[in-house]
């Protein structure tokens, strides 16, 4: 005699779920993204009002009175040469301490994952040691020996001090990413009389390229908006945007039609590379998931 089978009933957290699935879930992750960008809208209405309107109301009087926009603000920002400087040097210490990281992360990663040399775990164990170590803790002899060897205060301190730091991370990210990629599409490669330098650059690079771009991104946004480095490693000539910012505040503190449009700008460069990049930035998080 065989007995039917039991039908259960979903269980309530479970039918929670499934309907949260639709458009209520929806609804609540735009008012979410709304409210998260609230501080960015507000910040570009205050960068386009004068010193006036902003002392007397908030920035959502220009929802009713849209007549106070002006690009005042940005003319000022434009003729301040201490804060175009800053932002040329921040482009300067970005870009060079992102594309290195990412180049020298990919090679390592590479040669962790794929190439048999002397000790090469225990190389690797170090390497993910040092993501331990906090940035504080490198600071005073890291510009020790930056002075004595006379590159404390300049573009060059900052970049390489960024790059060491951000090796570790990448170099993890990358091994274990590379690590994922089928042996025998390699040992195919290496059949056909492909050398390690082709493999590299033909097979691996191309297949590792969402991993690379998510690393390219949390590199960029890093360093675009560090301080704490900046104010230790760079002098008034080196400054980046963020220590001009920070200068500008201390020095002229009612400065606000310099102020709003510079951490605006500062704020709205990283956003823009982020949503141009987001595909690949998406593709990189959930590669390791879906291998």
């Amino acid at each position: 005699m065989t007995t039917a089978p039991v039908r259960r009933t979903p269980a309530l957290a479970a039918r929670l779920a499934s309907r949260a699935g639709g458009g209520l879930l929806r609804v609540a992750l735009i008012v979410i993204a709304l409210f998260w960008l609230l501080p960015t809208v507000g910040l570009l209405l205050s960068s386009l009002r004068g010193n006036a309107d902003i002392a007397t109301s908030g920035w959502w009087r220009v929802l009713t009175a849209p007549s106070q926009l002006t690009l005042t603000n940005f003319r000022t920002l434009l003729g301040n040469s201490a804060i175009t400087h800053s932002l040329l040097n921040t482009l300067y210490i970005t870009v060079p301490a992102t594309v290195l990281v990412v180049v020298i992360g990919a090679l390592a990663g590479y040669a962790f994952a794929w190439l048999d040399f002397r000790g090469r775990d225990w190389w690797f164990l170090a390497v993910v040691g040092l993501l331990v170590v906090p940035v504080q803790i490198a600071l005073i002899p890291v510009a020790r020996l930056f002075g004595d060897i006379g590159i404390f205060g300049s573009i060059t301190g900052v970049v390489l001090f960024h790059t060491a730091f951000g090796l570790p991370f990448a170099i993890f990210l990358l091994r274990n990413f590379f690590a994922e990629i089928p042996r025998e599409l390699l040992e195919a490669a290496r059949l056909d009389g492909a050398g390690e330098v082709r493999i590299f650059s033909t097979v691996v690079l191309p297949l590792g390229g969402p991993a690379i771009a998510s690393l390219g991104i949390f590199q960029f946004l890093w360093v675009w908006n560090d301080m704490l480095v900046a104010l230790i490693f760079a002098n008034s000539d080196s400054a980046p945007i963020t220590v001009a910012l920070q200068q500008q505040v201390r020095q002229f503190g009612n400065n606000i039609d310099v102020l709003a449009p510079g951490a605006f700008v500062s704020m709205v460069i990283p956003l823009v590379v982020f949503f141009a990049f987001q595909r690949q930035f998406v593709s990189g998080v959930m590669a390791g998931a879906v291998k």
